[in-house]
């Protein structure tokens, strides 16, 4: 029976402390949360937009499509003069960021306004690495509302000032899987914080004011040309 209450109270514990991190990071961080149209024009470093899943090899997501575009709209009016895609490459024939730089350029955003960072394994690196690999102090996050108090309260505990902007633009299918999975994605990244944990990868330092296609991959290159 004592066991039986000290694992009730354990378990209780364990509640009260997620719930805990739940509200520190939500409620930390919701006041730097903004519709695009809210957005003014700033002396940002860059809009950072985040990877979200391809259909294939040239098509993005319909939420990575609304990120896009919405970053797209972002750049138009002068919020900031660059854009730094950050996602997923890790695969063998599965390249977000391949897909994102196509569509921006097709678009009609400059190349020299684009900027890749191909190690954007997850939300924590992605923050971490827009700080120590591209050395952004100020800048635009991009995302669903959903994934913006966890890549908002990273990057300002990061040193970075970030605001994050909604590409909220329809309803999206698995939403309540994806709020659920994102419970436990806040959890381990508030600990990730505390502890302040390197990237999977790190790299060279590339700067946003120099020539963005140092950021390319080569095969990137060759297709632009």
């Amino acid at each position: 029976m004592q066991k039986s209450k000290k694992i009730l109270w354990i378990m209780l514990i364990v509640v009260l402390l997620a719930v805990a991190i739940e509200l520190m990071v939500v409620l930390s961080v919701r006041g730097h949360v903004r519709e695009p149209d809210d957005i003014q024009k700033k002396d940002y470093d860059c809009i950072l937009i985040l990877g979200c899943g391809i259909k294939d090899a040239e098509t993005p997501s319909d939420m990575l499509r609304d990120r896009l575009e919405i970053g797209i709209d972002l750049y138009d009016r002068g919020v900031s003069d660059r854009i730094l895609v950050s996602g997923d490459n890790g695969q063998q024939g599965y390249n977000e960021i391949h897909v994102m730089l196509h569509y921006l350029l097709d678009r009609g955003v400059p190349a020299e306004a684009v900027f890749c960072d191909h190690a954007g394994f997850s939300t924590y690196d992605s923050m971490h690495r827009a700080d120590s690999i591209f050395g952004a102090e100020r800048m635009i996050v991009v995302t669903q509302r959903y994934h913006l108090f966890r890549a908002l309260y990273i990057a300002r505990h990061l040193g970075i000032e970030a605001v994050g902007c909604c590409a909220d633009v329809r309803k999206y299918r698995g939403a309540a899987y994806r709020e659920l999975r994102e419970v436990a994605a806040r959890e381990k990244d508030f600990f990730k914080v505390l502890v302040k944990a390197a990237p999977v990868y790190g790299g060279e330092a590339i700067d946003l004011d120099g020539d963005s296609r140092l950021s390319w991959e080569q095969s990137e290159l060759e297709t632009i040309r």
